[in-house]
Parts: C-alpha cells; structure tokens; sequence
C-alpha cells in the first residue's frame, strides 16, 4: 500500500473541511461570530521538553503508573505503546489488526482501551501489559478517548462527545459542545483533568477547555508556541495528544510527527 493511501485520513478528512467550511481558520476564530462573549485565551508556557518518536502519527496519549501510552494512526503503522517519558524510549508494542487506523485510547481500572477510525470496531487490551483480549462495536467514527469516574468518553470529529458504559461500550449519552454559543466541531484527542474535558481541535493548535455539563467551551489553550518550534512544512503534523500525570499534578502535550513532547503550563496550572 502506497504511503498517500496510508494517509487517506488526513487528506480525505481536510478536503471535506474545505468544502464544508471554507478555509479552515481557528475553532475559537469560528466561535468569534457569534455576539456572546468569546472564552478566554490562555497560552502555553513551556516547563520542559521530552524526546517523542517523529515517525509517530499520534492519535491517543495518556498517562498513567509512571510511563506514557500511546497510540498512532495510518493503515500498517497503528500501534499502540509503552514509552518511557524522559527517554522517549518505547518499552512495549502491539500492533492492531491488519487493515485498521488506530485512534483514541484510554485505561479502565485493569483494561487499555482503543479506538479505530472508521473501522467501526474498539479492542480491549491488558493493562499495564499491553496483550489484546476482545474487542467491541460502536457506530460512527473513532477519534478521541478519555474517561472520568463513571463512563468513557469517545469523540468522532463531530461537535458532540458520546459517554460509553465502560464495561458494554454501549453509549448512554452524548454531550454537544459550543464556544459563543457556535458548535465547536473536529473535537479530536481526548483527557480529563481537574474535572473539565480537554479536547484538541483537528488542524489548529488549540485545545478547548469543556465543561463536561453544560458544554461549553470555558476557555482556549493556545499551543501556537510549540508549534512554532516544531516548525514542519508537513499539513499534518498538527498538534494531537494530552496527558495528565495526576500525581504530580503535570500536563504533556505533543503532536503528530512532532520531535518533542512538552510539559506545559497555563495561567491557572502552576505546577
């Protein structure tokens, strides 16, 4: 399979943005139309920097016992991963089954969980060791995963996030998401931190801050910053990836292809 085959996600998926959107401007730039007051602005600062695979289209991150995982699209090259943070180095890998674009993951007490794209199909892995053992159907789209106490939370480039049964994956309720009162669409990778849903935004450097009640937007994250330094000429290595280390209370971003994964933070995350 030729590798322009292998990216049919992100050509397909932007060409579709074009034609139903016009040129592809920023999510808190869409909401901006709109006469209700427009969430707050909140750029990254830059704590420090860890080594991440270059060759890595990622598309789920989370962070858990110590270690990174990771999972990363396109046909033949989805896997998910083990990696030591400060080291980039990766400790353990599966591959997913032949023909399937890997997306969102996230744990689940003694379970990995993970997404596909348009596969239509979930799997179920063991957790910390990553060894698969069933797997599951949902409807629509796979992008983002994450989960809080109760449910996972799954988005699929819509404006509106479903909330899953953790152990049927049956979904029970969606939540739609607005800025200004405008759809906040292309919601992507996923994580729950201090209570409040974080979601990039596909093809912008933003990540919005949702309130995982009422929907809306309560501010923007801007990661214009990292995606200066990584400065690719590639339209596809945007940024894609959130990980929360709730013990040490830390915040890593990252981005598809990007050489760096950064510790971040912004006006009201201090450490």
């Amino acid at each position: 399979m030729s590798f322009l085959r292998l990216r049919v996600r992100p050509l397909v998926a932007c060409l579709a943005a074009l034609a139903c959107l016009g040129p592809l401007t920023s999510a808190r730039a869409d909401a901006a139309v709109d006469n209700a007051v427009d969430p707050p602005v909140e750029p990254a600062e830059i704590l420090a920097v860890f080594p991440h695979d270059p060759q890595a289209f990622t598309e789920g991150l989370f962070y858990e016992g110590g270690f990174l995982y990771e999972s990363t699209g396109l046909i033949g090259h989805s896997v998910i991963r083990k990696v030591d943070l400060r080291t980039g180095k990766v400790l353990a890998q599966e591959s997913l089954p032949e023909g399937y674009f890997g997306e969102g993951i996230t744990s689940w007490q003694n379970r990995l969980v993970s997404l596909t794209w348009r596969g239509g199909v979930g799997f179920v892995w063991s957790f910390p060791g990553i060894v698969m053992q069933s797997r599951f159907e949902y409807p629509g789209e796979g992008w983002g995963l994450t989960r809080d106490a109760h449910s996972l939370i799954m988005s699929d480039g819509s404006a509106c996030l479903k909330h899953l049964d953790p152990i049927t994956f049956h979904i029970f309720s969606r939540l739609c998401v607005t800025a200004s009162g405008i759809p906040v669409k292309r919601l992507n990778e996923l994580e729950y931190i201090h209570g409040e849903i974080w979601a990039n935004i596909w093809m912008t450097p933003e990540i919005a801050r949702i309130d995982p009640v009422t929907g809306k937007v309560k501010s923007w994250v801007d990661l214009s910053v990292l995606a200066e330094k990584i400065n690719s000429l590639d339209p596809d290595a945007v940024a894609n990836g959130i990980a929360y280390d709730r013990e040490n209370d830390r915040l890593f971003v990252t981005g598809k292809y990007w050489q760096n994964l950064y510790q971040i933070r912004i006006m009201d995350h201090k450490k």
